[in-house]
């Protein structure tokens, strides 16, 4: 499927498992920049797969690059909750590698994304971002996401205390 937004060149399909060298290789760049998640080592692609529900899984791939259909990004997400009242609320990752960002790999990931949960009954998407990862934040405030607050001190990441602005996007198509 190509997303709405996915620009030329670009399309965005459902995540397989031989994905997972590629996913799990894009994770590790974002955590090795620090700008990323209080993780420092991508997990197994089982621990992964385990962790992340199985619709709601998507890549960004390049169409017409070398080689063709290498992944350029993936997002994900987890419930927040096993609770059924917390059924349509999930929390997502998204991750771009280095050489595929500003192309519209986010935003193109994004929008499938958003349109696979809604279509799902999904009403809430949520995630926890760094202050100091600013394309991220912006990345999301396109998408509709809005600040909700921000956890201080939540954790340490190399010896440091680290905030996380906490965002969600509400649906304005499930009720």
């Amino acid at each position: 499927m190509i997303a709405p937004e996915a620009p030329s060149g670009i399309a965005v399909r459902a995540m397989r498992p031989d994905d997972a060298g590629r996913v799990l290789a894009i994770y590790q760049e974002g955590l090795d920049t620090g700008q990323a998640s209080f993780e420092t080592g991508a997990p197994t692609w089982e621990k992964f797969d385990a962790a992340k529900l199985d619709r709601h899984r998507y890549v960004a791939v390049d169409a017409a690059g070398a080689p063709p259909g290498d992944v350029l990004g993936w997002i994900a997400a987890g419930p927040v909750s096993d609770r059924c009242c917390y059924s349509g609320v999930v929390e997502h990752s998204v991750y771009v590698c280095p050489r595929a960002r500003g192309r519209g790999v986010g935003s193109a990931l994004l929008a499938a994304f958003i349109a696979s949960t809604e279509a799902d009954g999904i009403w809430t998407i949520q995630s926890g971002i760094f202050p100091e990862n600013t394309s991220s934040l912006r990345l999301h405030a396109k998408a509709g996401f809005r600040v909700v607050g921000v956890r201080e001190r939540l954790g340490r990441l190399h010896g440091r205390w680290r905030d996380v602005v906490l965002l969600e996007r509400r649906s304005p198509l499930v009720p």
